[in-house]
């Protein structure tokens, strides 16, 4: 059964404003539930080649789905105001309502979405909406402070300015002139009124209302729908999934696969078979089906194992799939290894040699190992330590994202290994570095990573987690340490799901940056462990399995976008030292051009993208970021070039940028802003 040919739609809002739509109806007689996908991101050619792969199947099987843009995006009236506003989640109710009103609709709606519309869903089930019964939440999460690309354990994230050039890139282009007149008037009204997000969200440091809002995890009792939450591995948003699966009261199951930032049916790892779990799901609590939906595990899992070597390139994953009934699953148990120094090492201090990449990993400048051990050991790295990082949230780029070999960050860092391991250990859950530290420095930044170490010396990331000192008691009240002050932390690492070998050693990686992901600290920061009181809780899988897993199936034939290629993607990588020691990374991002098949829009972007700093000047940081967007049919063009620019100095931060859009070769509007915003202690 195909659905009709989609159609573009108008759904009212008070005061006279309209959201553009695009609806696929199912070729059935009868009012069908309805699937909605809610995004700033354009339905007439932003997510066009994406939709095209999902709601047409979807549609296929008996479901009305609807595709809207966000008030002040795509074809959409009114001014975009900030990322998960009041006014888009209110919206988002009266689309709903308006949604089960319709004739084609039974009044049973759910919601999908990835990224924003995994987060949007969320936050709608929390309100409640009497007609959203069920939702599938992708690459989302329940924390917008901890677990977003703005901050990460009080750190801030260099991709929260990087979000916010995309976003002024992104929310710059105007409206189909096919589907509205005032195209012109609305766009540059569009660009006079863009929020200057990335100052926005630098202007809230702390988990403060402005991120408690949106953050389901305030209220878990308040989601009633029936969640699935599906996550990838090599995403940035990889705790939301098992968290919902054991916090949520209503029915709610986990997924997480090996994927990117990415639906996993289009994902460049291993992808599977996303529109049969959507289907089940919603055929369950949408449909009513007695289709064992509900008796699901609690969540299933991919366990990865060690990949040599490590690659920033896509590709398959080595691993095997798992189930677990229940989550918290009583076959996770704690094993504890207490950090130690080796016999004969020094503290690791800030110099490190000009060869450092290429230095044979040492065989353990500390331990982990079942005993307390007594000692000290001093934390003090060079502030390019995150060469070897994947990229915050690989499946935003063309390629080159996930994490390398990570010997020349080890080599760079306080490394502490276990023995080479004599039986496998299985790793699920939260690992937690339990830490006493003290630091030379009000202000200072740890980065954990947990990697598997094989033999031969290739070290392979499993999961990380960057930490801000200063956040020691909490997220809601930081405060400035006392140089040489005794403090405790309790840190949980991202989720992982891996299994280490026999003959592999555990290492735990510390360092005090971890760039280009992180921000530094004003100051270089010499931190101090008090290893008598450190030690690593992992969360260990100590059964075989029991449970079958579900696999999903692999990837099945799905429709694609009719456009015409005029540009192929392309995109290219370059890492240099240059000769003051400033260490630059540039990025370049093409990611081709097309024509719409059915309406005729040529659209195109590319994106260059410059990190720099200094391995001994934290204050060397440096981000660009240029965005360049077009569109034309027949004898009409426009073009949107934008510029964003982040710095920093002792006390404060300066953001800064530059927006000139062109119709044809007539400069219709240009723009520029620059804010400084004190640091406080970041």
């Amino acid at each position: 059964m195909m659905p009709d040919t989609p159609v573009d739609t108008w759904i009212g809002l008070a005061k006279g404003r309209r959201l553009a739509a695009r609806l696929w109806r199912p070729k059935i007689d009868a009012p069908a539930p309805a699937i909605l996908e809610y995004l700033p991101y354009r339905k007439r050619d932003g997510t066009a080649p994406r939709d095209a792969t999902t709601h047409p199947v979807f549609a296929a099987a008996g479901y009305a789905c609807i595709r809207v843009d966000i008030a002040g995006t795509g074809d959409s009236d009114g001014i975009f105001d900030d990322e998960y506003s009041e006014q888009e989640l209110t919206d988002g109710e009266a689309v709903i309502a308006w949604i089960a009103r319709q004739p084609w609709c039974d009044g049973n709606v759910g919601m999908i979405g990835i990224s924003w519309g995994g987060f949007n869903g969320l936050q709608l089930a929390f309100r409640r909406p009497p007609a959203l019964k069920a939702i599938v939440t992708c690459c989302s999460t329940v924390d917008r402070y901890a677990d977003d690309i703005h901050y990460m354990g009080g750190c801030l994230l260099t991709d929260n300015f990087n979000w916010g050039a995309q976003m002024l890139a992104y929310q710059s282009r105007p409206p189909d002139p096919a589907l509205r007149g005032d195209w012109r008037e609305r766009w540059i009204e569009r660009i006079e009124t863009l929020p200057f997000l990335a100052a926005r969200w630098l202007a809230h440091p702390t988990r403060d209302a402005y991120w408690r809002h949106g953050s389901v995890c305030e209220d878990w009792r308040a989601i009633e729908a029936a969640v699935l939450a599906v996550g990838g591995w090599a995403d940035a948003y990889v705790n939301a999934p098992l968290a919902l699966a054991a916090h949520l009261s209503a029915p709610a199951k986990a997924l997480m696969g090996p994927w990117e930032h990415k639906y996993p049916h289009i994902a460049r790892i291993d992808p599977a078979d996303f529109h049969g779990e959507v289907i089940g799901w919603f055929d369950r609590w949408l449909k009513g089906k007695r289709n064992g939906a509900e008796d699901l595990p609690a969540c299933r899992v991919f366990i990865q194992e060690h990949r040599e070597p490590p690659s920033r390139l896509y590709g398959s994953r080595s691993g095997r799939w798992i189930g677990e009934a229940t989550w918290p699953s009583p076959n996770v148990g704690s094993r504890i290894l207490h950090l130690g120094i080796t016999s004969g090492t020094r503290p690791h201090r800030r110099e490190t040699p000009p060869d450092f990449a290429s230095r044979t990993l040492h065989s353990g400048i500390g331990r982990l190992s079942a005993a307390p051990c007594a000692g000290e050991q001093v934390v003090a790295t060079p502030h390019h330590v995150g060469i070897a990082a994947a990229c915050f949230c690989p499946g935003m780029r063309i390629d080159s994202e996930l994490a390398a070999d990570q010997a020349p960050d080890d080599a760079a860092s306080v490394c502490f290994d276990t023995d080479a391991l004599e039986t496998p250990l299985e790793l699920l859950g939260r690992p937690v570095a339990e830490i006493a530290f003290s630091a030379d420095r009000p202000v200072g930044q740890l980065c954990f990573r947990l990697c598997d170490v094989a033999p031969g010396g290739v070290s392979q990331r499993i999961t990380w987690r960057a930490f801000n000192l200063t956040h020691h008691a909490g997220p809601e009240s930081p405060a400035a340490l006392d140089p040489g002050r005794l403090y405790h932390a309790r840190i949980a690492l991202n989720e992982c799901a891996h299994r280490l070998q026999a003959g592999h050693r555990l290492r735990l990686a510390v360092s005090t940056s971890y760039w280009p992901v992180i921000w530094p600290a004003p100051e270089a920061v010499a931190v101090t462990l008090h290893l008598a009181q450190c030690r690593l809780i992992l969360p260990e899988r100590r059964v075989v399995d029991t449970v079958d897993p579900a696999a999903p199936d692999h990837a099945a034939e799905f429709p694609v976008h009719a456009a015409e290629t005029l540009r192929e993607p392309a995109n290219r990588t370059e890492r240099r030292i240059d000769p003051d020691g400033t260490h630059i990374l540039e990025t370049f991002d093409d990611f081709g051009a097309s024509r719409d098949l059915e309406h005729g829009l040529e659209t195109g972007s590319h994106v260059a993208q410059r990190y720099s700093i200094h391995p001994d000047d934290p204050l060397s940081a440096r981000h660009e970021a240029r965005w360049c967007y077009e569109l034309r049919r027949g004898d009409w063009s426009v073009r949107i070039d934008s510029r964003s620019v982040m710095t920093s100095d002792a006390d404060s931060f300066h953001v800064a940028r530059e927006i000139t859009a062109r119709e044809g070769d007539a400069v219709v509007i240009a723009r520029s802003r620059e804010e400084g915003l004190p640091r406080g202690l970041l």
